[in-house]
């Protein structure tokens, strides 16, 4: 049925399966704090952990996993790592996810096509990361 379709098109596996592993890295609460952070500009762990509310040996954890996964960077400075996120995919990525949290119908999980949980994301000064380009 779909391969009638003339423009249709499935990702390879290779795709399926990184794009997987980055949404399981994303399902973290702990992660998206320290991800959002890192939208702010660089931090070390210690910083982190106070703006995650986390342990910094769980963030440490956290912080390498997320750049085995390319989705942070780390810059050393005589004893210090400072982090920043990746690119601007991770931004997008995580905004578009915060902003689908933002519009879900708390009392209709499926939302149907024309909702605004599918609308693209306004610029606002609330959601910083928002305003990038």
């Amino acid at each position: 049925m779909h391969t009638s379709l003339p423009d249709f098109d499935m990702p390879n596996e290779e795709q399926v399966h990184l794009a997987a592993e980055s949404f399981r890295l994303l399902s973290d609460p702990t992660r998206i704090k320290i991800l959002w952070a890192l939208l702010q500009g660089e931090s070390n762990v210690a910083c982190l952990a106070e703006l995650a509310d986390a342990a910094p040996t769980a963030v440490s954890q956290h912080l390498a996993k997320l750049r085995l996964a390319g989705l942070v960077k780390g810059r050393r400075e005589g004893n210090f790592i400072y982090y920043t996120a990746a690119d601007e995919h991770v931004r997008r990525l995580l905004t578009q996810g915060l902003f689908h949290a933002d519009h879900l119908d708390r009392d209709d999980p499926h939302p149907s096509p024309g909702s605004a949980a599918i609308d693209e994301p306004a610029v606002s000064a609330a959601h910083p990361a928002t305003n990038a380009s």
